[in-house]
């Protein structure tokens, strides 16, 4: 069977969408929050409703698939994920915009994993390397490039439109997929002996978690009664999921894929990519944003080199995969990875798009040599029969991670902020030089004013308190991105324990 090419870019270009949408609302949140008349604690939902639904559908993907084929489950992905979409862009309030994320989120996430294990169908023989680089490309630009894409609709358009843009290729994926693609056969019969129980507990511990991860750090953890009770939840029900799924017959999930020692280290490669790809999209925008007071479509273009670097990165492992095992490629892509947190440890309150460049280049450019090998390497050496269920898994932990990621993060800048302020504020005596000299300076500027110069005084004592937050804040970023360097040196240690895979051909599909 020779490689079809249309189907799978139709495919892969429904992925991007799925994808893009997790962060396209990154640095439009305060202006959708205004256009909805939404508090500041109702804000977050619209990116965590899309998380929680999103994680509970990918690993069902598996099953799904099976029951109606890869045609159909896509095909009706695709067509819900338009619906959601264009329902988003209406949402009258917060409460209904919330509904309709996480609509958007559990019809579209099916399209993910789908085109992971498609790509084993379209693609044999070393043409594997190539659909792999492909699908890296998209899972680590598409996130990237959603707060650059999200922050120009809103400035030259209105928030509305983060939403409407999906209509156009939504409508052509959803019309063109059941002509296109023809992997399989659905199995109706499979609904009757399906492992409910499973997917109900499997379903309630992943959006417990999820909840947990997300608003934990606002909350304070387990300071709060509903932060400790989605805890236990969670540990519970994912307890006994794990149980139930090694004690029947045909769970939901295949969890004993684990006992291949490449999925099981792909799975956690693919963790750790998920921190590097979503918590670093989640710290740039929101330093941009807090420090540096930039908008949304200024954030937008100073992260756009991530985004650039990425692309320039896949026919670089294409050329290099060629010559080199796709184990040290991928080794040397979490290492670069490594360093560009290291670079962004020396991270500044004054730095700019400029002072970023370098950074964002050594983190965008190896994110496909990070991602690709891993989908090679780790889904690649599992039996084609059990692809469609680990797939799942597999991509569930990438975005898992991104969740523990940003939820580590939060929980540093939250810490690590008060930490360093009270450290600063500690040498802001009266024996400092030169804070006297800041606090007279700027008491005589604003000395002329009405009320001077008691209000000049106060003025000065408030830019100070004002200065040291700012650095505070800057160093407490610069300690979440060398937590993440520490977790991408361990990964890259990691990765001479894969085996070697040697692409097969893979059988023709049952008609």
């Amino acid at each position: 069977m020779q490689p079809s090419i249309l189907p799978f870019v139709v495919m892969c270009a429904g992925m991007f969408m799925a994808l893009l949408d997790i962060q396209i609302v990154a640095s439009s949140l305060q202006d959708i929050g205004g256009g909805l008349s939404a508090a500041q604690d109702e804000i977050s939902w619209v990116q965590t409703a899309y998380l929680i639904a999103e994680i509970i559908m990918i690993p069902l993907s598996g099953w799904l698939t099976r029951v109606f084929s890869t045609r159909w489950l896509f095909t009706a992905s695709a067509a819900g994920f338009t619906v959601s979409s264009m329902l988003c862009g209406l949402a009258w309030n917060i409460q209904s915009m919330i509904v309709f994320r996480a609509l958007q989120g559990l019809l579209g996430a099916s399209m993910i994993p789908t085109v992971f294990t498609s790509s084993f169908h379209f693609f044999q023989g070393t043409r594997r390397v190539y659909s792999a680089a492909v699908i890296g490309t998209i899972a680590s630009v598409a996130p990237t490039l959603g707060p650059v894409i999200g922050g120009y609709i809103t400035d030259t358009l209105d928030w509305h439109w983060l939403f409407y843009i999906n209509l156009v290729p939504g409508i052509a994926v959803t019309v063109l997929v059941p002509f296109l693609v023809d992997i399989d056969k659905p199995d109706l019969h499979l609904l009757r002996g399906a492992d409910y129980p499973g997917m109900a507990l499997m379903a309630t511990g992943l959006a417990t978690l999820e909840y947990v991860l997300e608003e934990g750090t606002r909350w304070n953890w387990f300071d709060d009664a509903t932060i400790r009770n989605c805890a236990w939840i969670s540990g519970l029900s994912l307890f006994g999921f794990v149980v139930r799924s090694l004690m029947v017959a045909n769970p939901v999930v295949d969890l004993r894929a684990f006992g291949n020692r490449n999925f099981a280290l792909g799975c956690i490669l693919s963790f750790i990519t998920g921190i590097g790809i979503f918590t670093t999209i989640y710290l740039t925008p929101l330093f941009l944003g807090y420090v540096r007071g930039y908008s949304a479509w200024q954030t937008g273009m100073a992260i756009f080199s991530t985004g650039a670097a990425s692309l320039l990165g896949t026919p670089a492992f294409i050329l290099l995969s060629r010559r080199i095992d796709p184990r040290w490629l991928m080794m040397a892509g979490m290492a670069c990875f490594a360093v560009a947190m290291w670079s962004f440890s020396f991270i500044t309150s004054q730095w700019s798009a400029a002072e970023l460049l370098v950074p964002q280049i050594l983190r965008g450019f190896p994110q496909v040599f990070a991602v690709a090998p891993s989908v090679n390497l780790g889904l690649g050496s599992l039996p084609p029969a059990r692809l469609k269920y680990a797939s799942g898994l597999f991509n569930m932990m990438r975005n898992l991670g991104g969740a523990v990621g940003i939820a580590v993060s939060a929980a540093i800048l939250n810490d690590r902020t008060n930490l360093h302020f009270n450290r600063i504020a500690a040498h802001l005596m009266p024996a400092n030089g030169a804070m006297d000299r800041f606090v007279a300076a700027t008491a005589a500027r604003y000395g002329a004013l009405p009320g001077a110069p008691e209000a000049g005084h106060a003025a000065a004592l408030r830019a100070l308190w004002q200065m040291a937050d700012r650095e505070a804040s800057t160093l407490a970023y610069a300690d979440a991105f060398r937590v993440i360097m520490v977790v991408f040196v361990v990964g890259a240690l990691l990765v001479p324990f894969l085996r070697s895979v040697v692409p097969a051909r893979a059988p023709a599909a049952p008609h």
